[in-house]
């Protein structure tokens, strides 16, 4: 599977496969979704040999990941988040540790 590179990323990606090294994962934070529901989110600091970004994890996918891991994100789409371009796995993404 050919995939992207993290320079190759724009605002709008979607339909993204990409495979990155794990550099730091933040402290796991509770938030409180517009449904009301409560969910659990981190930021993933990501690179490859073209760069790095942030990655999005929520929920289960905060428990998967840890410094130095290799993952593979299939089907990702890239957000903007208080003018910060980041990756996301979404509802229709998968989340591979390698």
């Amino acid at each position: 599977m050919a995939g992207l590179k993290i320079k190759e990323l724009r605002p709008d990606s979607r339909r993204v496969n990409i495979e990155a090294k794990v550099v730091s994962v933040s402290e796991p934070r509770e938030v409180t979704l517009k449904t009301g529901e409560r969910a659990t989110v981190t930021d993933v600091k990501i690179e490859d040999d073209t760069g790095s970004t942030i990655l999005t994890l929520w929920n289960e996918d905060v428990e998967r990941v840890r410094d130095g891991a290799k993952i593979r994100i299939e089907n990702g789409y890239v957000s903007t988040f208080r003018g910060e371009m980041r990756l996301n796995v979404g509802r229709y993404g998968k989340l591979e540790v390698l």
